[in-house]
């Protein structure tokens, strides 16, 4: 997981909050405790300059509207004296202004030139056009000091203005009392700041000490890691948090734990399925595959993975993605080739939500070339049986219906017309006892009577009753061990297959012609060979003469008799011996069957 910033994190972020709060009621607190303290500093200080602006006020009155004598002092002298009795270190200068705007007297020597003359003071000129006081706070362009300068209108005894007193006083004192107040007031902010700051970095941890453990508990199990636990710090909302977030995992911890087996379980299954297994998403591409539907397809896992299911299968022009979640039946998938068949057949089933949302498909794939091989097999059996009994069943009937008609009659026909039945009956005595052998060969039904017999003599004695009773003239050469060979073998169901392969030599040599018979030794197998000169079998068909009903020549076959059962009884029968047999043919020149024996290599003098 990436690392959270320090500015990103939540502990820093809840200190800004916190310092930013306190800070914010702290400015605000300021402001206005600074705001009351200027105003009532001023206040206080403009107070104290008006009470005594009061008692000048009513000494100057007294000077103003007092008659005078010519022997008596002008009224500026009687007004200096005055000012000068009320002169102090906080005010600056007193004047007395008369309603005509003249100044009548001033406390300062320096402005003594200005008594007489007119004053265009605002504040004098408003205080007496108002009758209320007028006050200003200015800054003195010389020493830079803040200045009050405050009129007061004079009354006479009617109440009527017969003039002002304008005061400047120094009140550059209650400014540096204010700045010290403020520097106060900022060292404390500052050192509350401070222990703000520390006390927030203490109650953030509180908070974001157990979402800390949370979150390193959160990557633990993100990792796989659930035996990790939150440590709970109380019982409040946090702690509550952390006993439901330990439960929860303990709750995941058997979830996935559920899970996996699930999972293990069924990867077991699938890769012992003998069945191919696909599964794709919503947009049908393959996102699961299984070891057995890769080899069925003969592909990789990075040739399916992400592909379109219907591309995988083959059928991408017949089905659409749509067409396939419809679906109902399966689908034959035919791969074969000219060498071999090979047909899977794909059953497709839908993965869907509970609202009807398709997930995906899940295609079943199932290796169906032998079934189909033996449904053609039975098709093939049942028409080659029923071919084989119709045959001699309507010779028979014919001749019967003739006889019945009358031919009986007849001494030199009805000889042959009965001859005729009772070869075709024969014939099918001789397929139904085929057919008989095979299916309980088929079924397991039969036992071997194995005994120790030596084979050369046993071979020769077979090849003896053919050669005396053979009707073409056909030469038998013989090439066989030199040294006695004992195997363990069923000498009457061995005489049968040697009877059946020596028949169809000779059934299918040519007048004059030859069969030749060979055993030799390969390893623990002795292999035994029987060859004529007749007219051959299509390369491409010598497998199949062990098939049953195959007939190379099936004109030929069945005008010499043949049931085309006599080489899949011989191979039956040779597998059971544990033994193999195959032949080898080239159209036109003749065949060659050859079968194997296990044997045992015998002390000499054993079987004296």
């Amino acid at each position: 997981m990436q690392k959270v910033g320090f500015f990103r994190s939540i502990h820093v972020k809840f200190v800004l909050i916190y310092v930013l709060l306190i800070l914010v009621s702290m400015q605000i607190i300021g402001l206005y405790f600074a705001r009351e303290l200027d105003q009532r500093l001023k206040e206080n200080f403009t107070n104290s300059i008006v009470d005594r602006m009061n008692l000048v006020e009513f000494s100057v009155r007294e000077e103003i509207t007092k008659k005078r004598k010519d022997s008596d002092p002008t009224i500026e002298q009687n007004l200096e004296n005055v000012l000068e009795e009320f002169t102090s270190d906080d005010i600056i200068e007193i004047r007395v202004i008369n309603n005509k705007y003249r100044i009548l007297a001033t406390s300062s020597y320096e402005n003594q030139t200005r008594v007489g003359q007119h004053s265009t003071n605002e504040n004098v000129r408003k205080s007496i056009t108002s009758e209320q006081i007028q006050d200003v706070i200015e800054i003195d362009p010389q020493s830079h000091n803040h200045v009050l300068a405050l009129a007061k209108p004079i009354f006479d005894g009617n109440h009527e203005v017969i003039g002002s007193l304008y005061v400047e006083a120094n009140i550059e004192t209650v400014f540096k009392q204010i700045e010290e107040i403020n520097g106060i007031l900022a060292k404390g902010a500052a050192v509350s700041l401070a222990i703000t700051i520390i006390v927030g970095i203490f109650i953030a941890r509180t908070f974001t000490r157990p979402i800390s453990d949370m979150r390193r508990q959160a990557q633990a199990m993100a990792s796989g890691n659930f035996m990790r636990k939150v440590k709970v710090y109380g019982t409040d909302e946090m702690g509550q948090l952390a006993i439901a977030f330990n439960h929860l995992t303990n709750q995941l911890q058997e979830s996935q734990s559920t899970t996996e087996s699930e999972r293990r379980k069924l990867a077991s299954v699938l890769e012992n399925m003998t069945d191919g297994v696909i599964s794709t998403d919503r947009r049908g591409r393959v996102s699961l595959i299984n070891d057995s539907a890769l080899q069925m397809l003969d592909m990789t896992t990075d040739l399916v993975i992400n592909r379109p299911i219907a591309s995988i299968l083959g059928i991408e022009s017949e089905y659409s993605f749509e067409e396939l979640i419809q679906m109902k039946e399966s689908i034959p998938l035919d791969f074969s080739t000219e060498e071999q068949s090979y047909i899977l057949r794909a059953t497709i089933s839908v993965t869907q939500r509970e609202t009807g949302f398709v997930n995906g498909l899940i295609v079943v794939l199932h290796d169906n070339t032998e079934q189909e091989k033996i449904d053609m097999e039975r098709r093939e059996f049942v028409s080659n049986v029923s071919h084989e009994l119709r045959t001699p069943l309507t010779t028979m009937r014919s001749y019967l219906d003739a006889l019945a008609e009358g031919a009986w009659r007849n001494e030199e026909i009805a000889p042959n017309f009965l001859r005729v039945t009772q070869n075709e009956t024969e014939r099918m005595i001789r397929l139904v006892n085929d057919l008989l052998k095979l299916s309980r060969m088929d079924s397991r039904e039969y036992e071997l009577n194995e005994e120790w017999v030596e084979f050369n003599r046993f071979f020769n004695a077979v090849i003896e009753r053919f050669e005396f009773s053979k009707s073409k003239n056909v030469q038998f050469t013989r090439n066989l061990y030199s040294s006695s060979l004992f195997v363990e073998i069923d000498t009457d169901k061995l005489t049968q297959v040697l009877d059946n392969i020596i028949s169809n030599a000779l059934k299918y040599s040519p007048d004059g012609g030859e069969v030749r018979f060979g055993v030799t030794v390969s390893g623990d197998y002795i292999k035994v060979m029987i060859s004529d000169d007749g007219m051959g079998i299509p390369k491409s068909n010598v497998n199949r003469i062990f098939d049953r009903f195959y007939r190379a020549d099936r004109a030929r076959s069945r005008a010499l008799g043949g049931t085309g059962l006599g080489l899949a009884i011989a191979k039956e029968m040779i597998t059971a011996h544990k033994g193999d047999i195959w032949a080898q043919s080239e159209e036109g020149k003749g065949t060659t069957i050859f079968f194997t024996l296990p044997f045992e290599q015998q002390e000499d003098g054993e079987w004296d």
